[in-house]
């Protein structure tokens, strides 16, 4: 009784195309071993099942069914086959699944099957003709009852199987192969510790030396023997260099010659035309065994070749030490010396006495403490004692194991001060198996003596105890014996080529989150390993041109210096190593036409509408088995052809499950050559018509040419129509349109139904291209001219796109720019149509598997549309065989299943680049630069998603050796040519070009000197009369000069024309930066910070005082500080002015320092100042300035933690951080700078410069960002800073709340300047608000609890005192661990410590200090660059106190004095109106600094209030970020509380969505701060209420789309009134 197979397994979870080929499998019978070890599943079925499926299956059962069993599953398959079967189809469809299985069982009979060649004489009988050996006659009886037991027993296909010897055929590639093996054995023999000879090969001493020339070089990096021609010491294919046997068969031979037993396996399989895997490794093993085996043990009749083992694997250059995996980074750890391979758990080996002595240890103290750093004569010693044990691998210390010794080098270093005045020093050490993080206690003083030798880069040995930390629970090693250091273990791949490679494709970290190099390392490389060139093509991007740009400079002025020693005057740029820029493109066919074929017909003409359904893709191999057609005069349906055709070759599953026909359905049907004839008559005067019409007439095309049959048609294609008609439906097969035009379509992928369906919807189509003025099909063919919606749908292919000169990088960035802004879905596309728009100066190259020619080649297209794609592109591209093994594991490729297949699509393409005389070049397409770099690209494709991620292909940068060495199978000249001779051919085509174009382009402004000069002198002599004060003119014209001189003066008037226009619109601007340096940009209204030193000026008279003592005594300070005073001459208050600040802080002493001129606009008018950007230049002459967004180290840590987690492996923090640094930095998303506007000047175009692209690729943006990064071009085209900020648009709140101009604001106001000291000016205490000291929460620059308590540090009294305390709060490391230590003990004051960049300066030139050197010092401070010691020694020279120097030199970045003191007058100012207008101040600050205001928490009462206050404080540093901000809002309001104001309810009517307003002496808080009411919401109240007012709660939330939840919290808080709760009315509303 048999059952059907998911009968038996019902839980057994299959893939959908597995399930369904077993739902018609039936269970004949089970059966299972005494020991329950193994089951199995006897089934039969009517189609063949492939072994590689039945495999698979076996392993799910185990798995599945059985997962804590070791048990094995065998199914043993049966199948009653069709009658279409016959021997030659079954061996076509099964012969992979025969290989699968003798390979599995059988390797010699195997080898045998897999070379031989099959014929077919006679109908049943089957000719194996294989090498006459005697292997082959020993083994081919075996073979053929096992190929007649498969074919007769399992498959019911009578069979007679007969073996022909022949002799073996002569290689043509004999000589060649003799040579390379003689080259890879004479390595073998140098790694081996001999000297290879002519004798040993039987040849002359001349023929050596050529041979050896080709690769042998006498020794690398190491001091060993190199060859050239491969670093793995792999033997090459020459079957005919041994035994015949055994060179047949290679180790298959030898283990069948040894009686290998059933389930032996051999590894590798037969190479074409020569030896498999197995005897390459055979043949290298031995070598390696030559010496090795001389002192071997010998027991039991067989040499113990353990040590050989270990020989061999030290032999390949690339081979870790024992117990290692391949290091990262480029690295390839080498054994250290003297290593034995072995150690015990403690890392000891019982080795000799050092010859250095290993000094006495102090052992007074515990632990590391009171050690000397140093215990020994040994020099190498850092730290400890000498030691001589050898280093196990770090991965091999899983627990705490005792004393171990690790050797690696130091990658990342810390350092913890703790209590009795120690220091525990933390560092990081990685031998590329895994890192371990290593503890020493020092004390202080030491510390600086450990550190000398203990730091980042150094290669170490370390003696300690391993042991779990007890405070982050990780494994360390401490209690440090002893440092040594080591020579650096790793060594680095070289190309060792006398003719070296170009690689033409390789992709960096911008290439979309799949590079994972920086492409400065790919470049150094390259230009290391002496490769003339190599070419940049990351996916549909540019951005890494720039930093490949800098990079090559670097390595030219090295260069060209070196030349310049040599002798050579004039270096020539052009014969130096250059970059190749271009990009891998997603290449779009929008070539191809709706009618193919048109000869001037008309629309309304006579059609047939066909569908025909085949057993595969390919038109060459695959058969029809169906054709339908109808015939179509005048719209309407007037007949039908309908016939299976028996395709004379079994359907396979797929094809069955997909059309429902058979075997037997074709079994009686006629055969193509009588039906096509009989369709052709059908269609005679007819035009054809099909949905992908591509594809059906391939067939019909493809047909007719095998039988003779000429034919020219025209034929329409309805999925082009649908594409044009229907452009926003996602899909357009013929079920969604036939949906879409409402055509029944019930048998789907039968010929006649579709072709009915197909039909209708063409009679449909018609009126609605008339519509469209389509009245003949050319029109119809016009319509189909490429669109962007068009494009985005069809399907892309990858191209490789090189710039050859100038004129091609232009067209390169404007093929990018379209992609991104046109053409963009999912992925930038470049349509074909586009591309011949812009082919000048551009070289195209077929890419990799996903190019167009590959796919062709496998989906076996026709002759023809191959010949149409090679002829589209300049070169064709190969890779190695590695790049491409998935394709063998694909279910959906099933024309791969072998190395050999993946060769031979290589071959394919190198006959067509000979055919079509096109270069073929071979690439490596490189995604990561050394082979152990592939964990982080896997790591990121695992984060990403990919099933696939962990089956990394070698995707590296390979030396020219290897190149050579993976292409030997298509022979030595050819693998040259491809390698080295087509692609030095490609780059020799290409000019050396810049990616950026190197001049400057400022935008023009016509007569922009004069008209700034006009303005600046305007404004001086309003401010001081006609008779100018000299300082000002001086001034003025000092500053002048240099910005006209330096073509800056168009720069002051963009800024002017942009700051003037806000202010007219009613909004200030702050300046930022050191602009306020300079007086042109003050007396232009740029900035409002005057830079002239203290002073008075009357409004006046325009009386002035610069001179006076009084004034003077306030240099270097504000002149608001100075005491006020009445005009001398006039009467009048003078006005009190200056900051005194050097406008070469801005400039520069030479004036032609690049200005930045960023500007503070309201956050609310910056997109107005952005608009008006283009009114001042013109439409599409301002880009936002483009940002990229790389992986951060954050979220590269997740990727790396989620991704051993997921898999079950523990790796240390240490170790996680090791590989996160090479994860971090790939590119994930594009955006834009949030004030940035790059502006191109008229007459330029921006692809010049870069190309331009949608932030974030946003197609619904109406912006447009600059495609590279803008620090990448804002040297070349000027960039705006027009930041938006939140200090203007509250000044403007609060000028439209009291009427009173900010401008007016005096800023040396006491009861103001007494915020920053107090609260008495707020009329509360402390004690009201938390115990807050001071009264200037919520103002900007000083609200914060950091910045408060530097108020409380220095006790500002002026104004100028805020200005340095706002200098010091932006700095890094200006105040903490700097000033505020010399504060506190006194050595300086706020007055005189350094607070802003300009202090430094001022103060050097105060010294003696020559100004230009004072300038230089403090650039080097501000960045953080710190002094050199000739710096210190001249500040020393001029007496700058030591404490100064100190302090310089923990400095990392300073603010400039110009830039804090607009900060602070926007501050002052809105201090004012704390005080004096406090319900305005509140109600702007509410509106608009607020960020978590909770009308439920902070507007019920004090009392409510501070129970939330008291509840989030209690949680500390567990309160959630939300949280802390919304206490941050709650101190505010405590102070409004505590000042006597309070809040009104909402009133629905007339509050506001976003502002809070003034009511009587309360305020109302705006919609928004309802808890869970959005912006949209709020504004939608608003709206709403403005209409009229609501019947009910649920008009309310009809009106509103407000969700019941936030109603319900309106209700709560009784927001209604009396609203009812609906619009229904009782009787009793009627009655009184």
């Amino acid at each position: 009784m048999t059952k059907g197979f998911m009968e038996v397994f019902p839980e057994l979870a299959l893939e959908q195309e597995v399930r369904a080929l077993f739902e018609k499998v039936k269970v004949e019978r089970v059966t299972t071993t005494r020991q329950k070890d193994l089951i199995r599943v006897y089934i039969s079925c009517g189609r063949l099942i492939p072994k590689t499926v039945i495999f698979r299956v076996e392993e799910e059962i185990a798995r599945q069914l059985f997962p804590n069993c070791n048990i094995t599953i065998k199914i043993q398959e049966k199948f009653q086959l069709s009658a279409q079967y016959n021997l030659k189809s079954l061996l076509e469809t099964y012969q992979e699944s025969i290989l699968l299985e003798l390979k599995e069982c059988s390797p010699v009979e195997y080898s045998l099957f897999k070379s031989a060649n099959i014929s077919f004489p006679d109908e049943g009988k089957l000719v194996l003709e294989v090498p006459d050996t005697v292997i082959a006659h020993e083994r081919c009886p075996e073979l053929v009852r096992i190929l007649e037991k498969i074919c007769c027993e399992r498959c019911g296909i009578p069979m007679e199987a007969v073996a022909h010897y022949c002799q073996p055929k002569e290689n043509p590639r004999k000589a060649e192969e003799e040579i390379a093996l003689a080259r890879k054995v004479a390595m073998i023999a140098a790694k081996a510790g001999a000297r290879p000879a002519a004798t040993d090969y039987g040849m002359s001493q001349e023929q050596f030396a050529s041979v050896m020339s080709g690769g042998y070089s006498a020794s690398s990096n190491d001091g060993q023997p190199q060859y050239a021609g491969g670093q793995d010491g792999t033997a090459c294919n020459a079957a005919q260099n041994a035994d015949s046997s055994v060179a047949q068969y290679g180790a298959a031979g030898i283990a069948g010659q040894n009686g290998a037993m059933p389930g032996d396996r051999a590894e590798g399989s037969m190479q074409a035309g020569g030896m498999d895997d197995g005897y390459e490794a055979y043949l290298a093993s031995m070598g390696a065994a030559a010496h090795a085996a001389q002192e071997a043990p010998f027991e039991g009749g067989m040499v113990i070749l353990a040590e050989t083992a270990a020989a061999a694997n030290r032999m390949r250059p690339d081979a870790p030490a024992a117990g290692q995996s391949a290091p990262a980074m480029g690295q390839t750890a080498a054994p250290a010396a003297g290593t034995k391979g072995t150690a015990s758990a403690g890392g000891r080996n019982a080795g000799g006495q050092s010859k250095y002595g290993k000094g006495k240890f102090n052992r007074e103290g515990r632990g590391d403490y009171r050690r000397g750093v140093k215990k020994s004569d040994n020099p190498d010693v850092l730290y400890g004692r000498d030691f001589d044990e050898e280093a196990i691998p770090i991965e091999e210390i899983i627990g705490e194991m005792g004393e171990v010794v690790i050797r690696g080098k130091i990658i990342a270093m810390d350092q913890r001060e703790i209590r009795n005045e120690r220091t525990i020093l933390i560092f990081d050490v990685t031998d590329f198996t895994d890192t371990m993080t290593i503890k020493i206690f020092t004390l202080n003083e030491q510390l600086a003596e450990v550190k000398e030798g203990i730091k980042p880069g150094a290669f170490v040995k370390i003696k300690g105890l391993t042991m779990v930390d007890k405070f982050d629970g990780e494994l360390t090693v401490g209690s440090i014996v002893g440092v040594k250091k080591i020579s650096d273990f790793t060594t680095s791949r070289m190309d060792h080529s006398v003719r070296k490679r170009v690689e033409l494709h390789c992709h960096t970290k911008m290439s979309d989150m799949d590079g994972v190099s920086e492409v400065k390392d790919i470049v150094k490389r390259a230009y290391q390993w002496g490769h003339p060139a190599i070419a940049i093509t990351d996916h549909g991007v540019v951005q890494s041109f720039p930093d490949a740009n800098h990079l090559l400079d670097d390595l030219w002025k090295a260069e060209k210096e070196k030349r310049k020693a040599a002798g050579d005057e004039n270096p020539d740029r052009n014969d130096f190593f250059k970059v190749i820029y271009g990009c891998e493109a997603y290449l779009v066919d929008d070539l191809k036409e709706i009618v193919t074929g048109d000869k001037g017909q008309v629309l309304r003409d006579s059609y047939v509408v066909f569908d025909i359904e085949t057993t595969g893709f390919s038109p060459v191999k695959n058969r029809i088995i169906e054709i339908g057609a109808v015939k179509v005069v005048e719209g309407k349906i007037v007949d039908r052809f309908s016939t299976f055709v028996n395709p004379r070759v079994p359907i396979p599953f797929r094809i069955e499950q997909l059309t429902s026909i058979n075997d037997e359905m074709v079994m009686d049907a006629p055969g193509i050559e009588e039906v096509l004839p009989e369709f052709l008559k059908f269609c005679e005067g007819t035009i054809f018509v099909a949905h992908n019409a591509n594809f059906d007439m391939s067939f019909i095309m493809e047909n007719a040419a095998q039988l003779n049959i000429e034919l020219h048609p025209t034929y329409v294609d309805t999925v082009g129509i649908a594409r044009v008609l229907l452009p926003h439906q996602a899909k357009h097969t013929l079920d969604a349109v036939a949906k879409t035009m409402g055509v029944s379509l019930e048998n789907h992928h039968r010929a006649v139904d579709d072709a009915e369906a197909t039909a209708e919807i063409f009679v449909k189509f018609i009126p609605l291209l008339e519509q469209r003025n389509c009245h003949t099909l050319a029109d119809v063919n016009h319509l189909g001219d490429s669109s962007p919606d068009i494009v985005k749908r069809l399907f892309s292919y990858h191209a490789i796109i090189l710039a050859k000169n100038d004129v091609g990088r232009v067209n390169l960035y404007r093929l990018v720019s379209e992609s991104h802004l046109t053409y963009f879905h999912k992925t930038p596309r470049i349509p074909k149509s586009l591309l011949m728009k812009y082919r000048e100066g551009l070289i195209l190259g077929s890419a990799c598997e996903a190019g167009e020619l590959y796919r062709a080649l496998l989906d076996e297209k026709s002759d023809a549309e191959i010949a149409r794609i090679v002829k589209f592109y300049d070169y064709l591209e190969i890779q190695p065989t590695g790049n491409n093994m998935f394709m063998i594991h694909s279910d959906k490729i099933e024309n791969v299943n072998s190395v050999e297949d993946i060769q031979n699509m290589n071959r394919k393409i190198v006959r067509l680049g000979e055919q079509f005389n096109k270069p073929v070049v071979a690439t490596c397409d490189v995604h990561f630069l050394d082979p152990a770099d592939e964990v982080y690209r896997r790591i990121i494709m695992a984060g990403k998603g990919f099933k696939d991620a962990d089956d990394q292909a070698p995707l590296y940068l390979r030396t020219t050796e290897e190149m050579l060495e993976e292409f030997q199978y298509l022979g030595s000249e050819k693998a040259e040519e491809v390698v080295i001779t087509n692609t030095n051919r490609i780059a020799d085509q290409i000019e050396t070009i810049s990616p950026v174009r190197p001049d400057k382009c400022p935008p023009v402004i016509p007569d922009s000197d004069k008209t700034l000069t006009e303005i600046c002198y305007r404004k001086a002599h309003e401010l001081y009369g006609e008779e100018l004060p000299q300082i000002v003119v001086d001034r003025l014209e000092k500053e002048l000069n240099s910005i006209i001189k330096n073509g800056f003066a168009v720069m002051y008037i963009i800024a002017q024309k942009l700051v003037w226009k806000s202010v007219e619109d009613g909004y200030l601007v702050g300046s930022r930066g050191s602009v306020g340096s300079s007086l042109v940009a003050f007396m232009a209204g740029i900035t409002e910070v005057n830079s002239l030193s203290a002073h008075y000026r009357c409004p006046k008279c325009h009386y002035y005082d610069f001179d006076s003592p009084e004034v003077k005594a306030f240099a270097g300070n504000g002149g608001c500080d100075m005491p006020d005073k009445m005009c001398p001459v006039c009467g009048e208050p003078l006005i009190k002015d200056g900051f005194d600040i050097p406008f070469e802080t801005f400039l520069g002493f030479k004036g032609d320092k690049e200005p930045d001129i960023d500007l503070n606009f309201s956050g609310e008018y910056q997109a107005n100042a952005h608009r008006y950007t283009e009114v001042i230049f013109g439409k599409g002459q301002t880009f936002k300035a483009g940002t990229i967004g790389t992986l951060a180290e954050k979220t590269a840590f997740g990727y790396v933690k989620n991704y051993y987690e997921e898999r079950g492996q523990h790796k240390r923090y240490c170790e996680i951080n090791r590989i996160v640094k090479g994860c971090t930095g790939v590119r994930r998303t594009t955006g834009q700078h949030p004030g940035g506007i790059i502006v191109l000047p008229m007459g330029e175009e921006i692809e010049k410069f870069t190309p331009v692209q949608h932030p974030a690729n946003d197609v619904n943006s109406d912006i447009i960002t600059t495609h590279f990064d803008y620090h990448s071009i804002d040297g070349n085209l000027l960039k705006l800073d027009i930041l938006g900020h939140d200090d203007p648009t509250m000044i403007r709140m609060l000028e439209d709340l009291t009427g009173i101009s900010a401008r007016t604001v005096p800023l040396d106001q006491r009861d103001v300047m007494s915020l920053f000291a107090g609260t008495q000016a707020l009329g509360i205490s402390p004690e009201d608000i938390g115990g807050c000291r001071l009264g200037c929460l919520g103002i900007p620059e000083f609200g914060t609890d950091f910045a408060m308590q530097m108020l409380i540090d220095t006790k500002p009294k002026y104004f100028s005192d805020l200005v340095r305390i706002a200098g010091l709060s932006h700095g890094t490391d200006v105040w903490l661990g700097n000033a505020q230590v010399l504060i506190q003990n006194g050595t300086a004051t706020i007055s005189t410590a350094i607070c802003t960049r300009d202090d430094i300066m001022i103060y050097l030139i105060g010294k003696g200090v020559e100004s230009g050197l004072a300038f230089t010092i403090m650039e080097s401070v501000r960045k953080g660059k710190g002094l050199r010691e000739e710096w210190i020694q001249t500040m020393k020279e001029h007496d700058v106190p030591d404490w100064y120097i100190w302090s310089c030199k923990l400095i990392k970045y300073m603010f400039p004095k110009a830039h804090a003191a607009a900060y602070v007058m926007m501050a002052y100012r809105i201090a004012w109106y704390k005080v004096f207008h406090p319900l305005a101040y509140y109600a702007a600050f509410f509106s608009i600094r607020a960020t978590s205001f909770s009308y439920e928490l902070m507007c019920m009462g004090k009392e409510r209030l501070e129970y939330y206050m008291a509840e989030i404080r209690k949680k500390g540093d567990e309160a959630s970020k939300k949280e802390q901000d919304t206490l941050k809002d709650m101190r505010i309001v405590q102070e409004m509380y505590a000042r006597g104001f309070d809040f009104v309810p909402i009133d629905l009517y007339k509050a506001k969505a976003h502002r809070f307003q003034i009511i009587g002496d309360k305020l109302m808080p705006a919609l928004d701060t309802i808890e869970g009411l959005g912006d949209k919401a709020a504004e939608a109240v608003v709206d709403a209420a403005a209409k009229g007012r609501f019947l009910s709660k649920d008009d309310f939330r009809d009106r509103t789309k407000v969700s019941k939840t936030v109603i319900d919290l309106m209700d709560d808080m009784d927001l209604f009134g009396d609203i009812p709760q609906s619009n229904q009315m009782s009787l009793f509303d009627f009655t009184g």
